[in-house]
């Protein structure tokens, strides 16, 4: 299992970069349309935060610190910055697969999840779903923005 799920948190993290390349210029990045309130820069940082600390910090004990405010309110970062971060997301999965069983995901995993106790794995396959989910509006709002 340490080994499928590692494997699908850096695929996940390929699409992210690459759908963040595929973006024509930096100021699409911070663009919204209509209703939608996030940008996909913004996502990014949400995704890149979600990963460097609920499995970077924890897992990896890379010493991150989130600013989960910053991800939402923070613009008009170059690509290439944004890039930078989806790596250290990537950096982030291996330090934190490099030490873990699969016994360790049977483990309570030490934040509540909605009001209740979750093991690890539980957690990861939630991130993993999140993280989708978000990767799936970013790859919208890319392709509403073209058209417009």
């Amino acid at each position: 299992m340490i080994d499928a799920l590692k494997e699908i948190f850096k695929r996940e993290l390929q699409k992210l970069d690459d759908e963040v390349a595929s973006f024509s210029d930096d100021a699409m990045l911070w663009k919204t349309s209509g209703e939608i309130k996030n940008s996909a820069g913004n996502l990014c940082l949400h995704l890149c935060g979600n990963i460097q600390h609920f499995v970077g910090a924890y897992f990896g004990k890379t010493g991150y610190t989130r600013n989960r405010d910053a991800e939402f309110t923070a613009g008009n970062i170059a690509k290439e910055k944004l890039i930078e971060e989806i790596n250290n997301s990537k950096q982030a999965v291996e330090s934190a697969f490099a030490n873990l069983s699969d016994d360790d995901l049977e483990k309570i995993y030490p934040q509540n999840f909605f009001g209740k106790e979750v093991t690890a794995g539980y957690f990861l396959i939630h991130l993993i779903s999140h993280f989708d989910y978000h990767l799936g509006q970013i790859n919208y709002l890319r392709r509403m923005l073209l058209k417009s």
